[in-house]
């Protein structure tokens, strides 16, 4: 007996459900779980690897890559035969920003919001860089320089930027504006 499918988590349901070719209108549908959608934005839309498409939704990795097959397959026979494509069905439950506490891991629309506030998602990649710094360039001498200027990066994007003194302490002071 074959173990039941675990439930896929998806971040909700796409704004459009229907895409028809024209003159396809009484031509039969290929149908396009949500699971299958949620792989194929989160691998080709997002750009993420199927490593972290199966962190997000729950499955394994193996999983995603045969959903992923799947879900290319009936959308390339879409494209070549002009049949219409309806996303609908398949094992999933819908994160739509609530599950924060359960999962520990953002969503899209968390993202989104915590973006606007400035804030970084658990599990974001965040990294703080220092920079020798005088008079508005970058200085020469680690250990003797007076400033530096910091900056925090999320996701590859510098979200910050400040300069600040190191009192005269050089490089000593670096470990505490870094933590």
């Amino acid at each position: 007996m074959p173990r039941p499918p675990r439930c896929r988590r998806i971040c909700g349901v796409p704004q459009v459900d229907t895409f028809c070719p024209n003159g396809c209108e009484n031509t039969e549908p290929i149908l396009l779980t949500l699971d299958e959608y949620e792989v194929i934005r989160l691998v080709d839309l997002e750009q993420q690897t199927h490593e972290q498409c199966a962190a997000q939704m729950e499955i394994s990795r193996s999983t995603v890559q045969e959903i992923y097959e799947s879900a290319r397959s009936k959308i390339v026979a879409c494209l070549v035969h002009g049949k219409p494509l309806h996303i609908t069905g398949g094992n999933y439950r819908i994160c739509g920003g609530q599950e924060a506490a359960h999962c520990g891991r953002c969503c899209r629309l968390q993202r989104a919001n915590m973006e606007k506030s400035g804030k970084t998602c658990k599990g974001d990649s965040i990294m703080k860089i220092a920079v020798t710094y005088d008079n508005g360039q970058i200085f020469q001498h680690f250990g003797h320089t007076e400033q530096f200027k910091l900056y925090e990066s999320v996701n590859g994007k510098i979200v910050h930027a400040e300069v600040v003194d190191t009192n005269g302490s050089g490089h000593g002071a670096l470990a505490g504006f870094l933590m």
